[in-house]
């Protein structure tokens, strides 16, 4: 079972492909795994075990049959609580959805699943994703498979753990400021977030429509290639969904990166960033340049105002975005109540935590009479002139190469006395959604505590497989780590 769970997605898939493992047999790890470290973990809002078990029998017998031929045929894996999952509960880790059962599934959810995908559960995450260590979930926190006294990141942080911590081969999560990324990042695995519109947003339930994302969290870059291909498509029930022509990101998967022009940004390396994240990320960078690739720094401008362009835009699309959750169609509702608005006010009160209420008053003031055009429309014209600056970037270099967080995986319980220090937190993953442009993450070393360390890189608009053949490249300088021994 062990050797079976250190499998890839990818490595699995072919085992099933070739008969040397059931798809039953691989479910059965996974769960078997779940049962051992999930009490300890705490990745999963919901385990469907019984469902899984029919899932794998049905798709071994369509395997068999000839009739599902692709590379991730089989695998099981997860998906974050807030993609609806049609008769499976989706929650959003919120107690306004605690008994929401949707009728539909997730455009790219629903990808998967014609791929062969085995889903074993739903995801924790922060509560309607707003949160960086899955720690407002009113399901309790989730914990990082390396140190459980330290938060797994977030918003996707149940999705990360439960890969890392070998519950699942893969996860689906969703980008709206770095939710993949950053938590990725801390967990030591390895997370994509596509360009704006490439994968349907349909049934994910949206935080800040114009940021959110759907990518995948994953072992390794191959990994994230692979499904990555499976859930990108055109889906006219969303309207920001792209046509791409191109999506044979697996081409992408070359260890070469010569005449590559790799730029990092000064902005980067700046106060805030601990030693040991920076010197991790200038050696990976290093590493690049000794393959062949061209480093140099630079400036990226108007960094510093990503963060309050970004939580004004976001609160603000929250506020408006989660208006729908009154207690009347669907969802929570108070039990004792006088009239409409009281039931409103009480169903509201009782259903949300304290970091979705503060999101939604602060988006709440910002589109208010008197404040709409000294804020939220001020920060629409950052997020304008943060694009224009990558725009510059990239007429110069193919990627931008920085770290994905400024420190490793804080304690449980740090971040939440100090919002404001979260929220500074995603000082190097907001200003990629803000120009909605794709980045991955993966692990380019520990620090002396024994906390993974993530490298960002970051493309052009439509540009995934310059990131993904670059941390392809710097990824073969590297043997994979695992929480459970020293080396996999």
């Amino acid at each position: 079972m062990r050797e079976m769970r250190q499998l890839t997605a990818v490595q699995l898939g072919k085992k099933i492909k070739e008969r040397e493992i059931s798809v039953s047999e691989a479910v059965q790890a996974a769960l078997l795994q779940i049962e051992n470290v999930e009490k300890h973990v705490g990745s999963y809002v919901s385990i469907e075990e019984e469902a899984a078990l029919e899932q794998a029998r049905k798709i071994q017998q369509r395997i068999d049959k000839g009739e599902l031929t692709g590379i991730l045929a089989g695998v099981p894996m997860a998906v974050k609580d807030n993609m609806c999952t049609a008769g499976i509960r989706t929650t959003c880790s919120s107690k306004i959805l605690e008994n929401f059962i949707p009728t539909y599934t997730a455009e790219a959810v629903r990808n998967l699943e014609n791929a062969g995908a085995v889903i074993l559960g739903k995801t924790n995450m922060d509560e309607f994703a707003m949160g960086s260590t899955t720690e407002t979930s009113a399901w309790g926190a989730t914990r990082n498979p390396w140190n459980l006294e330290h938060v797994p990141g977030g918003s996707s942080g149940g999705s990360c753990a439960a890969v890392a911590a070998e519950e699942c081969f893969y996860a689906l999560g969703s980008d709206t400021g770095g939710s993949i990324r950053q938590p990725s990042a801390f967990c030591g695995v390895t997370g994509l977030k596509p360009t704006y519109g490439t994968v349907s947003r349909y049934g994910l339930i949206a935080y800040g429509s114009s940021l959110d994302q759907i990518g995948p969290v994953a072992k390794d870059v191959t990994d994230c290639a692979a499904i990555l291909e499976e859930i990108t498509s055109y889906d006219k029930k969303d309207s920001t969904s792209l046509k791409r022509k191109d999506r044979d990101f697996m081409s992408a998967l070359k260890d070469d990166v010569k005449g590559m022009r790799i730029g990092i940004p000064k902005d980067y390396l700046g106060d805030g960033l601990e030693e040991e994240v920076k010197t991790a990320v200038l050696a990976a960078a290093k590493t690049l340049e000794e393959k062949g690739a061209e480093v140099e720094m630079f400036d990226l401008a108007l960094v510093e105002y990503a963060i309050p362009a970004y939580y004004v835009i976001a609160c603000a699309e929250a506020s408006s975005n989660l208006a729908r959750f009154d207690g009347v169609k669907y969802g929570y509702r108070a039990g004792e109540y006088e009239g409409l608005h009281d039931m409103y006010k009480k169903s509201r009160s009782q259903g949300f935590g304290p970091e979705v209420k503060r999101r939604i008053m602060l988006g709440s003031f910002v589109l208010s009479s008197g404040y709409y055009d000294a804020y939220y429309l001020k920060a629409l014209r950052t997020k304008a002139l943060i694009k224009q600056e990558f725009d510059k970037a990239f007429a110069r270099y193919d990627v931008i190469l920085g770290p994905a967080a400024p420190t490793t995986a804080p304690k449980i319980g740090s971040s939440l006395k100090e919002p404001l220090k979260m929220y500074l937190g995603d000082i190097y993953t907001v200003a990629v959604n803000l120009a909605g442009l794709p980045g991955i993450t993966l692990p380019c070393g520990l620090d002396s505590k024994g906390l993974p360390i993530g490298l960002q890189l970051i493309g052009d608009c439509f540009q995934e497989k310059k990131i993904i053949q670059t941390a392809y490249a710097f990824e073969q300088t590297r043997e994979r780590r695992s929480p459970y021994e020293e080396r996999v």
